[in-house]
């Protein structure tokens, strides 16, 4: 059995995100509420998200916006200190991903038990942040050091808001990644957060990793969800399960519900 469905076990898993609110350090992070208040809103995100049936949950950075390529200390260490205060409440596999911080990811996932992590590691973009180079040698020889060598790794090769410097197209790009990295997963993106992969890219991508699982990355909605698990693997949602839609909102258990309400038929089909 690979890693992949060793961690997640359905058929096309579908997992849900858990965005923290803005960590201290960050342009938007909330003093008032403080750390107590990340805490409460991730608690909420996360008792509807199981309550609705979703696979697994990944904790992520989405609100520490303007994003960094090497993450502030605190950031890690309190995305750490709220997931071992929510420890006891996840009923779920659950990962991670620290916004764009490959280091910092294993990490974080060494010091929660994460079972996965998403993550850019390979490739070269031009970006809203600059010029992004990862290493993932580096960023797995860390990860094994420090006793994350076993965690499931979700290849982003799509990255959101950048550009590919590399002259060779997105299906060759992950071709090479799953042959020199060996990812248990590869992810397909949008633009940006909230917007959908091109169905064009998942089929390309699926195409030529046959044997390698690929998941559209983000943009997934309640009416585009069946079409999406026809050609991915799996997908990764979190904005379509917000109240309004709206990425910064809240976790909304109506939409929550349905969006799985609508999985569940497409795998009974």
């Amino acid at each position: 059995m690979t890693r992949f469905a060793q961690v997640f076990g359905a058929k096309k898993p579908v997992i849900a995100m858990v965005h923290l609110g803005a960590l201290p350090g960050t342009p938007l992070h909330d003093p008032e509420a403080g750390v107590e208040g990340i805490i409460a809103g991730a608690a909420a995100d996360l008792a509807a998200l199981q309550a609705a049936g979703f696979d697994a949950v990944m904790f992520g950075n989405e609100n520490d916006r303007p994003y960094e390529l090497k993450v502030d200390a605190a950031s890690t260490v309190t995305m750490g200190y709220v997931i071992g205060r929510l420890r006891a409440q996840i009923s779920v596999p659950f990962g991670v991903n620290v916004l764009w911080d490959p280091m910092a990811t294993m990490a974080l996932a060494t010091a929660t038990g994460a079972q996965f992590v998403r993550e850019i590691f390979t490739g070269t973009y031009a970006s809203d942040m600059g010029v992004w180079a990862p290493d993932a040698g580096a960023a797995l020889r860390y990860g094994q050091r420090i006793g994350a060598g076993g965690v499931a790794k979700l290849y982003n090769v799509s990255a959101e808001f950048a550009g590919s410097l590399d002259p060779r197209s997105l299906p060759d790009r992950a071709r090479s990644a799953v042959f020199s990295s060996i990812p248990d997963a590869v992810l397909v993106s949008g633009a940006i957060t909230g917007e959908a992969a091109k169905m064009v890219d998942l089929e390309s991508v699926k195409r030529v990793l046959p044997n390698t699982p690929v998941l559209a990355n983000t943009g997934v909605k309640h009416d585009t969800v069946a079409e999406v698990l026809r050609v991915a693997d799996g997908c990764i949602v979190g904005s379509a399960l917000k109240h309004g839609g709206d990425t910064w909102s809240a976790v909304d258990p109506s939409r929550a519900r349905d969006f799985m309400d609508r999985v569940r038929a497409v795998r009974g089909a």
